[in-house]
């Protein structure tokens, strides 16, 4: 299989209405990042806050996500989970709703070795036919995919692709010497994706992106062909990037969808929102990026 994109995915929030989940909000979001020009769109992962969605909140969004992208880029859903039997039939319901791929995170909490990440990975491509990618995030799950088990993963004919969100450059590395080009790198991480990128990764899949979509673009192309302009972007975004490091991923970034109109700011529990005043120094920081006041 070819990679499912390159460039910018963007791991999209879920904004809420008095507690519910807003869908128009987040149809009108991800028209938004699809004209901005996003790459692909990452439903129903951390950003989107799926462990507290309802199994019927995640499909209802991803319905909605495949009619509004209607081919434009490809919808990737989040179906991974620390219980391998339900990963499966997650992902089996998303390929039935015509999503475009799988984002399928290392088990957390039970966790397991680096050859139960083999058996497990492997249960569940087998049961779709659908492009995968694994999501390495040791700072959430407690635990890592080995360089090695990633080769021996990206031989399975449906796993094509690793998020990397360890930060680590050396991982990064290690992973390229084992794995060929047909296997794609995208980076977790926002504040490393220009250095990701300098060591031959495909893309991002990004949280600044929600509000920073056509930058995020830009920066991105700039990385193909002008170093010096890639350098320069890189520098002025990162105070914002850098900023939206102060609290837990996505009560940061939800204070600027949610000044961008796409639903009020709220999050669910145990998530819980920023102080007025840090909320602003994320507005003033997005609005220095963009030019505003």
């Amino acid at each position: 299989m070819s990679h499912l994109f390159k460039g910018i995915g963007v791991a999209v929030t879920a904004p809420f209405q008095q507690g519910a989940v807003d869908y128009e909000a987040f149809r009108n979001h991800l028209k938004f990042l699809i004209e901005q020009g996003s790459h692909s769109l990452v439903v129903n992962g951390t950003t989107g806050e799926s462990s507290t969605l309802t199994d019927e909140e995640k499909t209802e969004l991803l319905k909605i996500a495949v009619k509004t992208a209607d081919g434009k880029i490809p919808v990737i859903a989040g179906t991974g989970s620390n219980n391998t039997a339900h990963s499966i039939a997650a992902s089996k319901e998303a390929e039935g709703l015509g999503v475009d791929g799988l984002l399928l995170i290392t088990p957390y909490y039970n966790k397991t070795s680096q050859k139960g990440l083999i058996a497990h990975f492997t249960a569940i491509a087998d049961e779709t036919n659908l492009p995968i990618i694994l999501y390495n995030v040791p700072a959430r799950t407690g635990m890592t995919i080995a360089p090695e088990t990633v080769a021996e993963l990206s031989k399975h004919p449906r796993i094509v692709g690793l998020k990397d969100a360890t930060g680590d450059m050396n991982y990064l590395s290690q992973v390229k010497l084992l794995t060929d080009d047909s296997f794609a790198m995208y980076s977790g991480n926002d504040d490393s994706f220009l250095p990701f990128m300098s060591l031959g990764g495909d893309g991002i899949i990004s949280v600044a992106a929600n509000a920073l979509p056509k930058e995020y673009v830009e920066l991105y192309e700039a990385s193909l062909t002008n170093v010096t302009k890639a350098q320069k972007l890189h520098y002025h975004l990162y105070p914002l990037v850098d900023a939206l490091s102060m609290d837990v991923n996505p009560i940061p970034i939800k204070v600027l969808t949610s000044h961008l109109g796409y639903g009020t700011y709220e999050l669910r529990l145990p998530l819980v929102p920023l102080e007025d005043s840090k909320q602003q120094q994320l507005i003033d920081a997005f609005n220095h990026v963009r030019g505003g006041n």
